[in-house]
């Protein structure tokens, strides 16, 4: 298992473009075995979202959003197209991915935890999308995953208003997987991440293909996807069998 931390507890793990380049860059170049990435932040929230900074004085080497608004369109795309890279990539590599939140999770903490394949949250935990209220929106990769999870109606009422979820209601909307209570967060994970990796590697990685996979199937796709997962599943069982 492979942990990833965010470790400004000063600032609430507020983001940063730097954040995401070292997110980035992790996804590019996993450590060789990884089956499963546990991420979490450290101190009493998850993430407070982006650095405010960000919004007029800028952090050095990096645009403010002031000065994102004097760039051409192709520009700001380039520029949050590769923001975005940090929040893809988690349920594309070949690894179960794991969001452990607790306090905050605001905006861009909330897109973070949503680009995961799991979140447990505590039940203190508060999710939002508040970039409304900044007058923005969420561009971070987050909203196909909170329909996905919540449906239409809950994703767009959350977004629109801006309003916190509470990590109960989080479960009921299908958002978070469990909520545990305040303190147990890390004990949970840890039994998540031993109970998923106790299955054969390979199997794991071809429930995980099947499963990311089907939204974007019909069932004759994904019935057909299926057998061949299985085919390979039973080829491999039976050559070690063998051996």
């Amino acid at each position: 298992m492979l942990r990833v931390t965010l470790d400004r507890p000063d600032k609430h793990n507020a983001q940063t473009p730097a954040t995401w380049a070292a997110l980035a860059a992790l996804g590019d170049d996993l450590p060789e075995g990884t089956r499963v990435v546990l991420l979490s932040g450290n101190g009493p929230s998850f993430s407070a979202g982006l650095d405010r900074r960000m919004f007029v004085e800028g952090i050095p080497g990096e645009p403010s959003l002031m000065e994102l608004a004097k760039s051409s369109a192709e520009e700001v795309d380039d520029t949050i197209a590769n923001f975005q890279r940090a929040f893809t990539w988690w349920r594309e590599r070949p690894v179960v991915t794991i969001a452990a939140v607790q306090g905050h999770a605001i905006g861009a903490g909330f897109q973070l935890a949503l680009a995961c394949d799991l979140m447990l949250v505590e039940q203190g935990a508060s999710l939002s999308m508040k970039e409304i209220q900044l007058g923005l929106v969420p561009d971070l990769a987050g909203t196909l995953p909170l329909v996905r999870a919540a449906g239409y109606q809950r994703a767009l009422e959350i977004c629109l208003t801006g309003r916190p979820v509470s990590g109960e209601e989080a479960v009921d909307a299908g958002i978070a997987l469990a909520c545990v209570p305040d303190g147990e967060l890390v004990g949970a994970a840890d039994d998540l991440v031993a109970a998923i990796t106790t299955a054969m590697p390979n199997a794991t990685t071809a429930v995980l293909e099947l499963i990311r996979g089907a939204h974007g199937r019909t069932l004759a796709e994904q019935t057909a996807a299926e057998r061949r997962a299985q085919f390979g599943r039973i080829t491999e069982l039976a050559a070690l069998m063998e051996g």
